[in-house]
């Protein structure tokens, strides 16, 4: 609560840590906490003032997460966190330290949803209980970043529902592998196809023949036709290290561009001319959450991780090509050694001319024939990786009935707070498309303000404690939820008076005083009181 005086002009109730109590508590469920001393707008921007309290007085955050606040004895999760680095830092569960974020949101999931599944996240799970950025204000269920694809929110979406798939993991992984290989099978149709290859080989083995044919022909004493019996054998091996490398030098190629391709799409922007952009719409737009540069930086950090993912190989290939490299180097030497021992025999130009067409055709062929091996292979892993999700997609499909019954369960709960906040019901449904199923809201009324929107994201999170508790789906019982302040005084005053004491959670609002509708008995709701003479973190 902000108890800024606003008889003073030049008061406000901004920067006295309102949204950052909810900040914190975020940042104990595993943010990263950047946005409790940076600018939201621009985030290379720092509070530096906050930002060094926070780390040279080694501030720690201490988070209980309680079963039962009415029980003193029911099970607990105490969590505490600090701000440092490395061998300072400090990212407890139940006094246990976990200094990788990823065992840290490992354990939560583990102890609050009882989940060791990858997908969806714990940070994705819990994104709708703790509404303090721009996308979850505005948005009810697309609560991720923006770049999330569908695959991930279909896994979170059915998590909700309480329908807890095991091979969500698996889809994601098997949909990366299957862009690769399409990626690969745009970069072979630049260069060929399977019949065009066939076709090729055709021809080529004709000729193989008819060449063959003629080398045979030539009537050659006993001593050359040992030292030609080795030279073709050298040829063959050859052939074979010159077929190898042709394979891993066009994979290293495919990676190579695939990576560069990626590199392209590193954004890099003016952040001078984006800085008087958002400063002209801070004006228009106060509340504006996220950062231009915020989201860059997101972006060029998913387009960093694929190109690590993708550039993986690149040192295996590197040393495969460079121990064929030397294999062949190796054959060719002999092959020297042999081609001037026959040439000292005064062997005819026209049977050297027929071995080195000879020797052509054979290295055309080992081209052509990793080209298909390439086709093949590619359309097989294509093959195997469409199979198996349809596997999985059956198994999700199988369960309609159940994600359709969940979602009838849910509206009991939705339509009737909605109905009660605005007389009108809004509705959930899942509908199912070609990438997987999704969730949606209607209403049967017009549409959504800001104000009502809102108002939406609150019954929705209001909704989902009761479904969950109703259905014995684990959920956290808390909600966060920032500039409430836009709803109207009759919703507001229904929230709070009626509604939310009927549901099992705590509804956490920053909001000013001086915002709340006046019929509300604000004292009894109080849980910490903020102004400019009593801030949050008290620096001046």
């Amino acid at each position: 609560m902000d108890e800024t005086l606003t008889k003073d002009k030049r008061e406000s109730g901004n920067n006295v840590g309102k949204t950052t109590v909810l900040r914190l508590i975020d940042y104990c469920l595993g943010s990263d906490g950047k946005n409790i001393y940076k600018d939201t707008e621009f985030n290379s921007t720092s509070n530096t003032q906050i930002e060094q309290f926070l780390k040279k007085n080694n501030i720690t955050i201490s988070l209980t997460l309680k079963e039962d606040l009415e029980n003193a004895l029911s099970k607990e999760i105490v969590i505490r966190k600090n701000f440092l680095g490395y061998s300072k830092k400090i990212q407890e569960i139940n006094g246990e330290n976990y200094s990788k974020n990823t065992e840290f949101h490992t354990k939560l999931n583990e102890l609050i949803f009882h989940s060791l599944q990858k997908k969806p996240t714990f940070r994705q799970i819990i994104s709708k209980n703790i509404r303090d950025e721009k996308n979850k204000l505005l948005k009810t269920l697309k609560v991720l970043h923006s770049t999330t694809t569908q695959d991930e929110y279909e896994s979170l979406y059915l998590f909700w529902l309480g329908i807890n798939l095991n091979d969500s993991d698996k889809k994601q992984k098997l949909l990366a592998q299957k862009k690769i290989e399409e990626n690969l099978q745009k970069r072979l149709h630049k260069e060929s196809n399977l019949s065009k290859i066939d076709q090729s080989l055709i021809i080529i083995n004709r000729d193989i023949d008819e060449l063959t044919a003629k080398k045979d022909g030539f009537n050659l004493n006993e001593n050359y036709e040992e030292e030609l019996f080795s030279l073709n054998q050298i040829k063959s091996e050859i052939n074979k290290f010159s077929t190898e490398l042709s394979g891993l030098e066009f994979r290293k190629e495919l990676i190579v561009e695939s990576k560069n391709d990626l590199e392209k799409e590193f954004s890099g922007v003016d952040n001078q001319q984006i800085r008087n952009l958002y400063a002209e719409a801070k004006v228009l737009i106060p509340n504006i959450q996220k950062s231009f540069e915020d989201t860059l930086n997101f972006h060029n950090q998913m387009i960093k991780e694929k190109i690590q993912y993708i550039a993986q190989e690149l040192p295996e290939l590197e040393a495969k090509i460079n121990i064929t490299k030397r294999k062949l180097n190796r054959c060719l030497s002999q092959e020297q050694i042999f081609t001037d021992k026959l040439k000292k025999t005064d062997v005819l130009d026209e049977l050297q001319q027929i071995i080195s067409d000879l020797n052509q055709a054979f290295e055309k062929k080992g081209n052509l024939e990793e080209q298909k091996r390439l086709w093949n292979s590619s359309l097989k892993k294509l093959n195997e990786i469409e199979s198996k999700l349809q596997t999985i997609n059956n198994g999700i499909e199988s369960k309609d009935d159940l994600i359709q019954h969940r979602t009838t369960e849910f509206n009991k709960y939705f339509s009737n707070i909605s109905s009660r906040l605005y007389g009108e019901q809004f509705i959930l449904s899942s509908d199912k498309n070609a990438k997987g199923y999704e969730l949606n809201i209607s209403s049967l009324g017009g549409n959504l303000g800001t104000g009502k929107k809102k108002g939406q994201i609150a019954a929705f999170d209001l909704a989902y404690i009761q479904f969950a508790d109703a259905l014995n789906i684990d959920c956290l019982h808390f909600i966060l939820h920032d500039q409430i302040e836009n709803i109207h005084d009759n919703q507001i005053t229904n929230l709070l008076t009626e509604i939310v004491g009927e549901i099992n959670c705590q509804y956490v609002l920053p909001v000013l005083r001086d915002k709340l509708p006046k019929n509300i008995e604000v004292e009894q709701y109080v849980i910490l009181t903020l102004s400019q003479s009593e801030k949050l973190f008290k620096i001046k």
